[in-house]
């Protein structure tokens, strides 16, 4: 291009006069130096103009490449949130209009501003997600009897359990929701504050939607726990936990038969897990009322102070001491009240003490023993209440529970348990009814999900008991037995989720006759049951 440029602005060499004067020539060639220096300048500036620009249009098409992913992104989450404001609004019923129904809460197209309040709402969804906990229990199956009606269970007359394998005849589930307020991150160091609801269902496995006349069969469902806890508030005792509500409190459980020795659930307050240096304490206010039974007071009520304190080290194991004050308000029944009107029952209190001792990782599992005795209000170790009469201050209950797990590998495993029970309810020729049972659950493990369960149980009751001819008189005994092939989660005793096959043989002895399974078995004293069965936990 420089060559050009001088060519055209010079004479060829060739052409000039020789003897033309060195000036001119000189003056040539500083007009051709500043043509150079300008044309130079001219290219330059033009260069980096075009650098400029292609750097510019660069960066404006990684811009646009940015937004339009952004953009996207957006779009994508947006219409997440559209779609599930749709269905809400659908379900609800919320909106008649065909826009509002189908496009939720963005009726136009989104825009920047809508999509960043979409995303933000997107993220607090996340960091809500990260601080809500779902667990719960359920078992369900279907089985029959010999006879070829529905499954019937086998428990005898006067006993507070039964054993449950293979013994089950309906679906029951509890669903828990839990939200963590302060510290979802559940930093053992920070301060938490937690809700808990419980939604207990039942059914009677009748049919998938039970609607029967007069309710017989049909679905239950009860709000069985409604609280708050809080923990780590105080420094000084970062373990210790505060709690208001309606809960299940601190039950002991017997898992093959499905038994409570102490289950003072109930609505109240309290704290726990309180360091007091030789363990632990935990104080609460229980309580329970029978809407059923009406005084002048409002509604018969019963009132608790739990006190205990566990974990104390001593001699193999673990130790707990547990005590408990009752109290019931006397009255007179109001009309409406299952009580005749005008009956009257006196103000009763009570008391009841317990000593329990845990060895926990023993041989693979665990052995628990209890003693507890209770009189008067307090005689049933529970928040619920009894028929109030003027001998109520005159019960008592004495029981003894021992369980324990054996799993010294990963092909056996089995859980043995001994009850004795004995309780009276005060009232004037009413003796003691005593309760004695014990069994066992041994299960072999095949590989890691086939296993085979076993369990066998007796019982043996002597007392009375309340039946629709009034107070019947019983003194017998009941054995049941079960086999069960398994598929499960594990090689552990308590490995769930599993599913299982039974076949269940009970037999009694002949004063158990008519009172023992049902219809069915009412004039025999043994029947057979068959089913399936799943439950899990988690």
């Amino acid at each position: 291009m420089l060559v050009l440029v001088a060519t055209g602005a010079m004479p060829c060499a060739a052409q000039q006069p020789v003897a033309q004067p060195t000036d001119d020539l000189r003056k040539q060639l500083e007009q051709l130096k500043q043509q150079y220096d300008a044309t130079t300048r001219d290219l330059q500036q033009r260069i980096a103009a075009l650098e400029q620009q292609i750097e510019r249009e660069k960066e404006d098409s990684e811009k646009q490449k940015e937004v339009s992913e952004k953009t996207r992104e957006g779009t994508v989450s947006a219409v997440e949130l559209a779609a599930q404001q749709a269905v809400k609004n659908a379900a609800l019923g919320q909106s008649n209009e065909v826009g509002a129904k189908f496009q939720g809460q963005l009726p136009s197209e989104p825009t920047y501003d809508l999509l960043r309040e979409a995303d933000e709402k997107i993220v607090n969804l996340q960091q809500q997600v990260q601080s809500f906990e779902f667990h719960g229990y359920f078992r369900s199956g279907y089985g029959l009897n010999s006879d070829g009606g529905q499954q019937v269970a086998f428990q005898a007359p006067g006993a507070d359990a039964k054993y449950r394998l293979g013994n089950e005849a309906e679906t029951y589930g509890e669903f828990i929701f839990v939200n963590n307020w302060l510290n979802p991150e559940q930093n053992t160091d920070k301060a938490w504050i937690k809700t808990e609801v419980m939604i207990e269902a039942n059914t009677s496995n009748s049919a998938s939607y039970a609607n029967f006349p007069n309710g017989i069969g049909n679905d239950q469902f009860r709000l069985r726990e409604a609280f708050v806890r809080a923990g780590h508030i105080f420094e000084s005792q970062p373990d210790a936990k505060f709690w208001a509500g309606e809960r299940y409190y601190r039950r002991q459980h017997i898992e093959i038969d499905d038994f409570y020795p102490l289950d003072m659930s109930g609505y109240g307050a309290g704290a726990e897990d309180v360091n007091v240096g030789i363990g632990k304490l935990a104080v609460a206010f229980l309580a329970g009322a029978r809407p059923d039974i009406v005084t002048q007071n409002g509604n018969y009520a019963k009132s608790n102070i739990d006190v205990r304190l566990y974990d104390l080290r001593g001699p193999a194991g673990l130790w707990a001491a547990w005590f408990d004050f009752a109290t019931a308000k006397g009255g007179t029944a109001q009309n409406g009240s299952t009580l005749p009107a005008g009956t009257a029952f006196p103000t009763v209190n009570g008391y009841a003490f317990g000593l329990r001792h845990q060895r926990l990782e023993w041989h693979g599992g665990y052995h628990a023993f209890s003693i507890q005795y209770g009189k008067g209000a307090a005689s049933n170790f529970s928040t619920s209440l009894d028929n109030p009469n003027p001998y109520l201050t005159h019960s008592e209950r004495l029981l003894i529970a021992e369980h324990l797990l054996l799993q010294a590998n990963d092909r056996f495993a089995v859980m043995p348990i001994f009850l004795f029970e004995r309780k009276r309810d005060g009232q004037p020729g009413h003796g003691f009814n005593d309760w004695a049972s014990f069994g066992a659950r041994p299960e072999i493990f095949l590989n890691k999900y086939l296993s085979l369960a076993f369990e066998a149980g007796f019982d043996h009751t002597e007392g009375f008991v309340t039946t629709a001819n009034g107070n019947t008189q019983f003194d017998g005994w009941l054995r049941k037995f079960t086999v069960a092939p398994q598929i499960g989660a594990g090689r552990k005793f308590f490995s769930r989720p599993v599913l299982r096959l039974f076949v269940t043989y009970a037999n009694w002895s002949n004063g158990f006759r008519g009172l023992v399974g049902g219809i069915p078995f009412e004039d025999r004293t043994s029947g057979l049951t068959y089913g399936v069965q799943t439950e899990t936990w988690w």
